[in-house]
């Protein structure tokens, strides 16, 4: 696994890439998207043993997201907006189709990659993520942050977020100190502009099951059992209108990619290489 910087026309985004073992069966690369103030760092658990199935695994920061520089223009972080981004890195990686997986508001960027058909998608999987807008506490987090960092965001209001808001939780949540020092420099590290913007894209994504429905793409929908985002069954039947197959991670919770990884590198693996393996035809009666 290595650090990369990933050179696209809409600029330059930061990327955590794992490569098969030397000799190793190269299957079709996998692209990770991650969420909201997420970053690349948000899949290391899934890695290395997606890689050691024989597929290189490419996971990014999203323009605006901690070691990726930010748009010149604010009115790009739209859902749109980054789609485009992520379609500029899937060409820019010039592996072919890509299996692509959007963690939470990932999954809402990721599927307007995958309804503008920008770039060939071999599969789609939504990892924690809806149909709409997020809700609950969550959704008061988002407006909290926006409240926050004002109509004129900047670096000075972003560390006053962490000072105000975020800085006591994080030491009192038990996380190891390199942990809590890492989260730290990745939330002052986001372009104030990105937060905002995608909090209120967040906050209001309309429903698009229908139009990523009508894509031929074979999809995939993941959660962990007790996700506190979008709750269970929201997702499930977000799952039945696309089509999608299901799997839900026993003992997860929003980040199943984190909590346990390794479930959940085996139900990836095993999605794509369905995917990936041609149906037989039926034998002659």
């Amino acid at each position: 696994m290595r650090r990369t910087d990933v050179a696209t026309p809409l600029g330059t985004v930061a990327a955590l890439t794992a490569l098969p073992a030397a000799g190793g069966c190269e299957l079709q690369p996998a692209l990770l998207v991650p969420g909201f103030t997420g970053s690349k760092e948000d899949f290391i658990g899934l890695l290395q043993t997606l890689a050691q199935a024989g597929r290189s695994v490419v996971a990014i920061d999203l323009p605006g997201q901690y070691e990726s520089p930010g748009l010149a223009d604010p009115a790009d972080y739209t859902r749109a907006g980054l789609g485009r981004a992520v379609a500029a890195v899937a060409a820019a990686l010039d592996h072919g189709p890509v299996h692509l997986l959007g963690h939470s508001f990932g999954g809402l960027v990721t599927r307007e990659t995958v309804i503008e058909a920008r770039v060939p998608v071999l599969s789609f999987t939504l990892m924690s993520s809806g149909p709409s807008a997020i809700g609950g506490a969550r959704a008061s987090d988002a407006r909290r942050l926006v409240a926050a960092l004002g109509r004129t965001p900047t670096r000075e209001h972003v560390h006053a977020l962490w000072a105000d808001h975020l800085d006591a939780p994080a030491r009192t949540s038990g996380l190891p100190d390199e942990i809590y020092a890492f989260l730290r420099a990745r939330m002052l590290a986001n372009h104030p502009d990105a937060l905002v913007r995608m909090a209120e894209e967040l906050l209001s994504a309309p429903d698009r099951t229908l139009d990523l429905a009508a894509t031929d793409v074979p999809k995939l929908v993941v959660y962990g059992e007790n996700d506190d985002a979008w709750p269970a069954e929201v997702q499930a039947t977000m799952a039945e209108h696309l089509g999608a197959q299901r799997v839900v991670i026993p003992g997860a919770a929003h980040s199943p990619n984190v909590e346990a990884p390794e479930t959940t590198a085996g139900a990836l693996t095993a999605f794509w290489n369905r995917v990936e393996t041609p149906p037989r035809p039926a034998a002659a009666s």
